[in-house]
């Protein structure tokens, strides 16, 4: 695996590459980002992962200082995947000329997430452009847990360039049934048994909160009786109307955000 950190470096690694998957990623790797891996090596020639933390899709200073960090642990976790190429760029190497903020993405950015974190998702597709147009990867994998930042980033894509496309990888989910992510390791066993319990709530009843027989003041008090400090949102949405998309006809996804203490979790199925 060959680690890269200049920019300049990279683009003459990959001059002569065409078929490309790049996983980009904030570090801290876990089983869901060794699953887009896993993915990516399986359908294209070769791999690239980034790691870097990305400070503009952070709402507070204080998240991204202590979003968690374990650079020899996921070197060694890449290494054992024989990743062909792991870029970890400076802030300067990606932003030279300073943050994009009027960038145009999907209306969809308003809703879920977007309600409670203004400009993330601009945040985010600026810094998959940029990747992009340094990297110029055949194909994009990204996991389903973000699906609304999946979708804005696809949509984005899909109107932007012709060569590179995105590729939709499910969750990957712990025992108990909570959704992996790198927030994970903030948690308590305690609170990661509480996750399970919210995910394994709304799993069981997902016909009847898609049918609308529990209100959703009902949903939300037994969710905070489960163990969460505060929630953002539980929502239904029918995902062939919100997107440009080829999944059967009036299929219904549940979307929840919620904290357990100062740690915010969002899940989606």
């Amino acid at each position: 695996m060959k680690i890269i950190y200049k920019k300049i470096k990279l683009i003459e690694l990959l001059n002569n590459e065409k078929n490309l998957g790049f996983v980009p990623t904030m570090g801290c790797i876990h089983k869901g980002h060794l699953s887009l891996v896993k993915k990516s090596k399986k359908s294209t020639k070769k791999t690239i992962v980034s790691i870097f933390v990305n400070r503009p899709q952070f709402n507070k200073k204080a998240d991204f200082n202590k979003y968690p960090k374990t650079i020899k642990k996921d070197i060694r976790l890449l290494r054992n995947l024989k990743v062909d190429y792991l870029y970890m760029p400076q802030e300067r190497d990606i932003y030279p000329n300073g943050f994009t903020k009027n960038i145009e993405i999907s209306s969809f950015a308003k809703k879920l997430c977007g309600k409670f974190r203004p400009g993330h998702f601009q945040a985010v597709v600026d810094v998959i452009d940029r990747f992009i147009k340094i990297i110029k990867p055949k194909k994009i994998f990204m996991g389903e847990k973000d699906f609304q930042q999946l979708k804005i980033v696809e949509e984005f894509i899909y109107k932007k360039y012709k060569n590179t496309f995105i590729v939709n990888c499910k969750t990957i989910r712990e025992k108990n049934g909570m959704a992996i992510s790198s927030r994970n390791v903030l948690l308590s066993l305690k609170e990661k048994n509480i996750s399970g319990l919210i995910y394994r709530f709304l799993k069981k009843n997902k016909l009847k909160i898609i049918n609308n027989d529990y209100n959703n003041n009902f949903i939300k008090n037994y969710i905070l009786k489960l163990g969460a400090t505060k929630i953002d949102y539980v929502k239904v949405l029918k995902i062939n109307k919100t997107f440009r998309s080829s999944v059967k006809k009036n299929n219904k996804r549940i979307f929840i955000a919620y904290y357990l203490r100062q740690v915010r979790l969002i899940d989606n199925f």
